[in-house]
């Protein structure tokens, strides 16, 4: 045991003097950066009054911070009584040390906490004397340096209580800090002007205003100015798309250790915008952009790890960086459920443009608004839903929510008032927070049965909001909302089995309600789902279906909106601001963004070079088809068939259709392979199999029975040509015996059929030179005169 202690003393001391050499190190630096002429002694109090002014042991010269040493009583007593418990304890070698490092730093901190900043005056009456506070002047005491009786703005402060009795002074920093610190305050005031305008706004010409402000805030190093800036020059957001610019801003961002930046930055070469694309920078500066906090930068490490790019593909790394984002989502949930985003794929849009997209049109939302007005409830209601949430081409705005669910529920519509009681119990700027408000709307909406008001209800007694908490009243309401399938009901019912509240825990009935709840498309489903598979709570750990699941959850970020505003910006004819957006929520691992960046480069968007645009779009084309979608894997094969962005290869697309045929039953695919067994490409030639496959396409899809057809009837005329070509006609009919097919008197039936054709042939003809002068003789004269206009014979 005693060698156990002196192991721990000598490793408490060693760690004393690291930080002892670290500390003194970092005095001396900062005496090179001071006044080199006055001494140490000058700088720095007494320990009296240390004690008496600010029982601290830091100080401050030039806005330099030092940290004294020494230790407090209290310090020594935890010290002495950790080591008084260290010779009681038997602990093992790995316990005890960790225990020591860990009082040592606790110890460490409590110093730092207890010391404050001594301020020793610049230039002024009282050059290198420690600042007082509080000091008087003018008759009002101040606690710390200030600007007042000053027109240039330089922070002082006096070195003695009374400053007019005594005229004791000195300034608080550099005329160069004071210059900086001035220059900083002038651009966040601009900063915050130009967020507001961009806050309180919704028209473009205001926005754009707002980012002139923003622009001016960044020509003066405001670094969150240089991150609004910088992606709204990335992406052309109300101010004119400049790459090259957007890059200079990222990486001065970048050198100042933004971590907005360096994902910025890391994107910039992952995707090859102006910088030569180079996969391992990218992947630098996704790291430390992570490592800075930057959620998109996780999100984008963690597809990385599952898909394989640019790293080794390892589940538990996509799962640690994925999992991160999703607490941060799932954490920013509200009740009212978030703003929906609307994901269309621009490739089935060209090609099934009746299909709907999701969008309403801007016709049909006037219909409904007018529908509200006249008093239909239903509309009320389905327009309060979407002004609610947002999406399908409605921006959300909880005003007009309001207004429409309030119209409904005068009118009796239990649904409109489950769904007030949801903006009472949430709160917002239009709708203030109230319980009690939420608590009448809830049990209105459940009186009549409704599993909305009934889940609300449910979540009242649950957590004790306006009512006292009641187990058993929440679980009472959440079963009848599940039991009529609405989602909350079936989440809340599986959160209480899973953490045993006023139940017993059943792991096995909150899986069950967790994957009801999911798929209704509840985000929380998939968090809950997420993390009982990623820690096999109830279900045997899947490292594959978590990161799925968190993946899942993670799309559902605010960030997601970007992919309406890409939509945007291509319907509108920037297909350069849509395709790199795109870009970037690809890199995040959205399959719909990849698809559609993929669509815009194969278009030929000129933000890339031409040579370029095809292996681009080959590369996304790639990834989105490892996530399962068809056009894609379609598109694939078509790439190496043509030989667009690479060689011409048909075994290689011989192998996409195939995938997309047996994983998607797709009939293009299908068709596509019933060709290349017909041709003969990258498959030995076999028309038997290129039929097959034409027939099963025709029973894929309705839409591609015609263009079966056609190929059917093109291969039996090629199947009848091969036939006569592979048989011999002179051995066939050496083989017939007419006698005995015919009879023996064949050859005079045939002679007899040959005459009656050549006789009814010879008839007909005549007939023909008969009818002709006949017809001449007895055709009427022609009057000369045309007829009035409203008698001509139709042309």
């Amino acid at each position: 045991m005693g060698q156990r202690a002196r192991l721990g003393l000598a490793l408490h001391l060693g760690l004393a003097l690291c930080l002892a050499a670290l500390w003194a190190g970092g005095l001396a630096a900062a005496d090179e950066e001071g006044n080199q002429d006055e001494s140490l002694e000058s700088k720095t109090l007494s320990a009296e009054d240390q004690v008496k002014d600010h029982s601290t042991g830091t100080r401050v010269v030039a806005g330099q911070i030092f940290l004294e040493s020494g230790k407090t009583d209290s310090q020594s007593e935890d010290e002495e009584n950790f080591h008084s418990q260290e010779e009681e304890k038997e602990i093992s070698l790995d316990e005890l040390n960790s225990l020591e490092m860990s009082n040592l730093l606790n110890k460490d901190l409590e110093e730092a906490e207890i010391q404050s900043p001594v301020l020793t005056a610049i230039g002024g009456t009282a050059d290198g004397e420690p600042c007082h506070f509080p000091f008087l002047f003018l008759e009002k005491e101040y606690a710390e340096c200030t600007a007042d009786g000053r027109e240039d703005g330089r922070l002082w402060c006096a070195t003695t209580y009374d400053y007019k009795k005594d005229q004791k002074w000195g300034f608080c920093e550099t005329e160069e800090q004071s210059n900086k610190r001035r220059q900083m305050q002038e651009a966040e005031d601009v900063y915050q002007t130009g967020m507001k305008i961009l806050n309180e706004s919704s028209k473009k010409a205001q926005k754009k205003e707002a980012y002139q402000y923003l622009l001016k805030a960044a020509d003066m190093n405001h670094t969150k100015a240089m991150e609004k800036v910088s992606y709204a020059l990335l992406f052309g957001d109300y101010l004119k798309q400049n790459i090259q610019s957007s890059k200079e801003l990222f990486e001065k961002l970048t050198e100042e250790g933004s971590p907005k930046g360096q994902m910025a930055l890391g994107f910039l070469y992952a995707s090859g915008l102006g910088v030569n694309s180079s996969q391992a920078k990218a992947l630098v500066y996704y790291t430390f952009g992570a490592l800075g906090g930057n959620l998109i930068a996780h999100m984008i490490l963690g597809y990385r790890y599952w898909a394989g790019i640019g790293v080794l593909q390892s589940c538990e790394s996509a799962l640690t960086h994925y999992r991160l984002v999703a607490n941060h989502v799932a954490s920013d949930i509200s009740l009212t459920g978030g703003t929906v985003v609307q994901r269309i794929r621009l490739a089935d849009e060209v090609e099934n443009p009746g299909m709907a997209s999701g969008m309403l049109e801007e016709d049909l939302i006037q219909y409904y608004q007018f529908l509200a007005e006249k008093g239909d409830v239903q509309a009320q209601v389905g327009l309060g839903q979407l002004h609610l949430h947002g999406g399908r081409g409605v921006e959300q705005n909880h005003q007009r929510a309001f207004e429409y669910f309030n119209q409904a529920a005068n009118a009796g519509n239990s649904h409109a008032m489950a769904f007030l009681g949801k903006m009472y119990s949430e709160g917002s700027d239009v709708v203030p927070q109230s319980n009690e408000t939420a608590l009448q709307y809830f049990k209105k909406a459940a009186d009549m049965g409704n599993p909305v008001g009934q889940s609300g209800l449910g979540m009242a007694y649950l957590y004790g909001r306006g009512v006292p908490v009641n187990y058993e009243l929440a679980l009472k309401y959440f079963q009848k909302a599940a039991e009529q399938g609405w989602v909350d009901g079936q989440l809340q019912l599986g959160s209480m089995y899973y953490n045993g509240i006023g139940v017993k825990r059943d792991y096995k009935q909150a899986l069950k309600y967790f994957n009801l709840a999911s798929q209704g498309g509840h985000i929380l489903a998939f968090y809950n789902l997420a993390q009982m598979h990623a820690t096999g709570t109830g279900v045997m750990r899947s490292c594959h279906t978590a990161v799925e699941l968190f993946k899942n959850v993670c799309e559902r970020g605010r960030w997601s909106e970007r992919l309406m505003t890409a939509y945007n910006s291509y319907k509108d004819g920037d297909s350069n601001s849509a395709v790199v957006q795109y870009l970037l929520l690809a890199e995040q691992g959205y399959e719909v963004a990849q698809s559609n960046a993929a669509f815009i480069l194969d278009q030929k968007a000129s933000i890339v070079g031409e040579n370029e645009t095809y292996p681009r779009a080959l590369l996304h084309w790639n990834r989105a088809a490892s996530q399962g979608y068809t056009v894609a894997r379609i598109k694939l094969g078509d790439y190496h068939f043509y030989g667009f962005g690479t060689d011409v290869d048909y075994e290689t697309a011989f192998i996409h259709y195939r995938l997309a045929s047996e994983q998607q039953h797709s009939a293009q695919a299908m068709f596509n392979l019933g060709y290349m067994h017909e041709k003969g490409l990258g498959i030995k030639q076999d028309i038997h199999l290129a039929k097959r496959f034409y027939d099963m396409a025709a029973e894929a899809s309705p839409d591609a029975q015609v263009p079966v057809f056609l190929a059917l009837c093109k291969l039996g005329v090629i199947y009848s040509l091969q036939y006569v070509r592979e048989i011999n006609i002179r051995e066939v009919f050496s083989h017939i015996d007419m006698d005995q097919l015919l009879g023996p008197e064949w050859d005079l039936y045939l002679m007899t059929i040959i005459a009656l054709l050549l006789g009814t042939i010879i008839a007909y003809r005549q007939r023909q030179h008969q009818a002709i002068p006949r017809a001449a003789g007895l055709r009427p004269a022609v009057p000369q005169q045309e007829p009035p206009p409203e008698h001509q014979p139709p042309q």
